[in-house]
């Protein structure tokens, strides 16, 4: 229905503040046709609420640490063996012998010595985890060369242990201290046997 203020039949009409005057039904139809569509596009022409989905982030995997192999030229550990003779070194790893003793340097039996080598310091070899945990005991007999110089020369494995401990016996010979033999007022080389007793409450040092 429009709304309409009639004054004469058809003299007035007034269409959504629009007067006409002595108006015929063509127009009254135009007229009522431009306000529907009017009042349409004022109905399309509301925008429609926007709707957002929330998108989920993606997930960052956690960056694990690679176990890292080691360097290619790195040798492995030396692992010590019965009839094998070792060198000291600085940071306490193994380095086998393969050569001959030193010609330059007089070794002299106990018995063909003046005075024998003293034995200043004996350090006591410890036990390894491996060790513990597999119940291992024993004793681990080295041959220790005790130099002219106060150093120790080479030692070889006479009776090897298991699970690290002839390595951690070796490394005790190494920090042996003494005074060495003589021979006609001379220092000179010797061979001392070393034994390393090992027990799961304690260890020990024996020479002869």
């Amino acid at each position: 229905m429009f709304p309409r203020v009639a004054s004469k039949a058809l003299d007035v009409f007034t269409l959504n503040g629009f007067r006409c005057y002595n108006c015929d039904m063509k127009v009254l139809a135009f007229l009522a046709i431009l306000f529907v569509s009017s009042a349409a596009a004022s109905q399309s022409g509301r925008r429609a609420r926007e709707i957002r989905v929330p998108v989920p982030l993606p997930v960052e995997e956690a960056n694990e640490p690679k176990p890292q192999a080691p360097p290619a030229d790195e040798p492995p550990p030396v692992t010590a063996e019965k009839n094998q003779e070792y060198r000291c070194s600085e940071d306490g790893s193994l380095a086998r012998i393969i050569d001959a003793d030193d010609p330059g340097e007089l070794v002299v039996a106990a018995k063909e010595t003046d005075s024998r080598a003293v034995i200043i310091a004996k350090p006591k070899p410890s036990y390894t985890r491996e060790a513990r945990r597999q119940g291992v005991q024993g004793f681990v007999v080295l041959k220790v060369l005790f130099s002219a110089r106060a150093k120790i020369g080479r030692i070889r494995v006479v009776k090897s242990l298991p699970a690290g401990l002839t390595e951690n016996a070796i490394r005790a010979a190494c920090k042996m201290e003494f005074k060495p033999a003589m021979k006609g007022g001379q220092a000179v080389a010797q061979w001392v046997t070393a034994e390393y007793i090992f027990r799961l409450a304690d260890s020990s040092i024996f020479t002869p």
